[in-house]
């Protein structure tokens, strides 16, 4: 079940939020340093780490399930956000050239399905990140936090389902290692922990985080799409939020 897009917000504006919002964004962009003109779409709950992105890219667009709801984004701009079913995201074949994963997998009930819609929206060149809640870490028995919601995972069974639906492991980490407390003593040592516990503790990390690429075998491709394509992909866009099929059909 996806937590309510009221309980993410208040945690990314709550001091532990900042927190991880700046170092999941700053791993996430040192993989990511150069995105300019390519079009990224984060789904799940990822608006936190997608403004990074908003002046470089080509497009930047955030997609919900609907079970989460949504707000409008960015703020003060043209609205990018939109809800969608997973399983069939309103983005055409081989569009996209960066995807993000966040609060999204752990949650998710059709997981073989949710990865080939990535799979069939990525361009052949294209690269999926991935960020869950390690199964080993602190931050997944925070109950308190997103990450302590869902399926956490080991980074062996994100490397299975990602092959297992088509795609090939480029590289792998752990981050967050500062512990989940809600103390000022803690989150100001943020910095110091980050840089020593993964040598001290490897693996331990809050969340994990992989990139895949994209695999292609001869024959399989269209197959896939074929399968695929003849689904019909509308968002489901509150009427408060400017419609956004048009939108995102044309420009990603």
């Amino acid at each position: 079940m996806y937590r309510s897009i009221y309980d993410l917000k208040d945690f990314y504006n709550s001091p532990s939020g900042i927190l991880v919002r700046r170092v999941v964004g700053r791993q996430i962009r040192n993989w990511w340093d150069d995105v300019h003109d390519m079009r990224v779409v984060g789904i799940g709950y990822t608006t936190p780490y997608l403004n990074m992105f908003l002046e470089e890219s080509d497009r930047t667009i955030s997609i919900s399930p609907a079970g989460q709801g949504i707000y409008p984004w960015p703020e003060n701009a043209d609205n990018l956000a939109t809800l969608a079913e997973e399983s069939e995201l309103p983005l055409e074949t081989n569009s996209v050239d960066r995807v993000l994963l966040v609060h999204s997998l752990e949650h998710a009930e059709l997981l073989r399905s949710n990865l080939q819609e990535i799979w069939r929206v990525l361009k052949s060149n294209g690269r999926l990140i991935v960020i869950t809640p390690n199964r080993r870490g602190l931050w997944s028995r925070a109950e308190w936090s997103p990450f302590g919601q869902g399926t956490p995972y080991s980074r062996e069974q994100l490397r299975f389902f990602l092959r297992d639906n088509l795609f090939v492991y480029e590289r792998s980490t752990c981050v967050l290692y500062t512990p989940p407390l809600r103390w000022n003593i803690v989150r100001n040592s943020s910095e110091t922990l980050e840089k020593y516990l993964p040598w001290i503790l490897p693996g331990m990390g809050g969340l994990h985080m992989v990139e895949a690429s994209k695999q292609i075998y001869s024959g399989l491709t269209q197959a896939v799409e074929n399968r695929v394509i003849v689904r019909g992909r509308h968002g489901i866009i509150p009427s408060a939020v400017p419609d956004m099929r048009s939108h995102v059909s044309k420009k990603v």
